[in-house]
C-alpha cells in the first residue's frame, strides 16, 4: 500500500543525509559535519507516514498518503488530520520540491522510482519483526533530523512491552493461536503478526502445520485443527460480505477470539506495543 511524494535537493547537507540514512541513489562526496534537518519532508507509503507523524514536525511534514488520516489503516491517523494529502503523482511531489522523501523504491511506479535519483530519499524495508522496527524508527528519526525522538520513542516501547505478561498455558501446553483474515486467509511465520505472537509466548498454528507466510485454511480445516484462539481483525465483527460471513460460521463459535485493529498491525511500528497487549490480554481472558 503505497502512495507518493518526493523531491529534489540540491544541497550537499541533504544529499549526505541521504547517505547517512541509506539512499541508493549516487551523490557526490560530501562533509561529514552535522546536518540541516529537512523541512519539505513527502511520505511515499502508509508504514512511512505513520514513521514521519511519529517523529517529525508537524511544520516539517510536506506530504502524506492517502491512508494517512484513515483511521481503520493508520495507527497515527489523528496527526495525520489538517496535513497536506498526496495523490502520488510525480508531478505533484516536483511541486513540492521536497527536501527529503521517505518510503522510497516505489517499484511499480517507473515515474516515481525516477525521482528517487534527484532527491535524499530514504528506503524503508518492510518491518516483519520487533528489532526490524527499531531500526527503522532509528533511521527515520536521524534523517528528519530527530535522533533523540527516535531514542525516547524506542525507551518507551521497551517499557511498555516489559509490562505486558506472557500468555498463560493451557491443559495442553502453550496456546496455539491462528490469525484467520478474511476469505480465510492464515498468516504464517516470517511476519509481524507471527513475532507478536512469540513476543508473547503464544505458538502461531500456521508455523505449527509448516504453512507458508500466507496461506489459506477453509472453515473445516481451521475447525478441525482446534486452535485455542483465532486472531481476527477487529473490523471483521460484522458481516459486510462473503469474505467476513465465513468468519462467523458456527462451527467456529466454541472458539474463543481476539480482535487487534487492522491499524495496529499493517504496518510494524510503535503500535506493535498495542497490538502485543491486546494479544496478550486477549489470550489470558479466553
Amino acid at each position: 500500500m503505497a502512495l507518493s511524494t518526493t523531491l529534489r535537493s540540491a544541497s550537499v547537507a541533504l544529499l549526505g543525509l541521504a547517505a547517512v540514512c541509506g539512499v541508493s541513489a549516487s551523490s557526490p562526496p560530501v562533509s561529514r559535519g552535522p546536518v540541516a534537518a529537512p523541512k519539505r519532508i513527502v511520505s511515499l507509503n502508509l508504514c512511512a507516514d505513520q514513521l514521519v507523524l511519529a517523529l517529525a514536525d508537524r511544520e516539517q511534514i510536506a506530504g502524506l498518503t492517502r491512508y494517512a488520516a484513515d483511521s481503520a489503516m493508520s495507527a497515527e491517523a489523528a496527526r495525520a488530520k489538517g496535513l497536506p494529502i498526496l495523490r502520488g503523482a510525480a508531478e505533484e511531489i516536483m511541486a513540492i520540491n521536497p527536501d527529503l522523501v521517505v518510503g522510497m523504491p516505489a517499484r511499480r511506479n517507473p515515474a516515481i522510482k525516477a525521482l528517487k535519483t534527484r532527491y535524499p530519499a530514504v528506503d524503508l524495508k518492510s518491518a516483519d519483526g520487533y528489532d526490524a522496527i527499531l531500526a527503522s524508527i532509528r533511521k527515520v528519526a536521524l534523517a528528519v533530523g530527530h535522533p533523540e525522538r527516535g531514542e525516547a520513542l524506542i525507551a518507551g516501547m521497551e517499557r511498555d512491552l516489559a509490562h505486558i505478561p506472557r500468555a498463560r498455558k493451557g491443559p495442553k501446553g502453550k496456546i496455539v493461536a491462528a490469525y484467520w483474515q478474511r476469505r480465510g486467509y492464515l498468516t504464517g511465520t516470517g511476519t509481524l503478526i507471527d513475532d507478536l505472537m512469540t513476543r508473547v509466548g503464544v505458538t502461531n498454528l500456521a508455523g505449527k502445520l509448516g504453512k507458508p507466510a500466507l496461506s489459506q485454511m477453509g472453515i473445516e480445516e481451521l475447525a478441525a485443527a482446534r486452535p485455542d484462539v483465532i486472531v481476527v481483525d477487529a473490523a471483521t465483527d460484522k458481516v459486510v460480505d462473503q469474505g467476513t460471513a465465513m468468519m462467523h460460521h458456527p462451527v467456529l463459535d466454541g472458539i474463543p477470539r481476539v480482535a487487534i485493529p487492522q491499524a495496529w498491525t499493517v504496518c510494524g511500528g510503535p503500535a506493535y506495543v498495542k497490538a502485543a497487549r491486546a494479544l496478550a490480554k486477549g489470550v489470558n481472558a479466553r
